[in-house]
């Protein structure tokens, strides 16, 4: 069965997403930011697409989140891997 485009792009957000929190935590603007830094300016996640990824991958137990103060002194919402997160994985075929 082919892949749909939706599922294609939501996966593609999601690896770029675990990537980046694999590094250590980070909250979700800097999330954004690292995506359009590490693409040289060509992707650029809207807030209506990241959030959902975000919420999507912590109810599936590959994020962790935790509030804490961002370097601005505001509370963020702060986002991790579990070390069991790699475990839940899908295998690739």
């Amino acid at each position: 069965m082919p892949i749909e485009k939706s599922e294609l792009l939501q996966g593609t957000l999601d690896m770029l997403i675990m990537k980046i929190v694999a590094l250590g935590p980070v909250h979700g603007y800097g999330i954004s930011q690292r995506i359009r830094q590490i693409s040289k300016e060509i992707l650029q996640v809207q807030q209506g697409s990241l959030y959902p990824a975000l919420h999507r991958l912590e109810k599936r137990g590959w994020l962790e989140a935790a509030w804490g103060e961002s370097e601005k002194g505001r509370q963020a919402k702060f986002y991790s891997c579990p070390r069991r997160a790699a475990s839940s994985w899908p295998a690739r075929s």
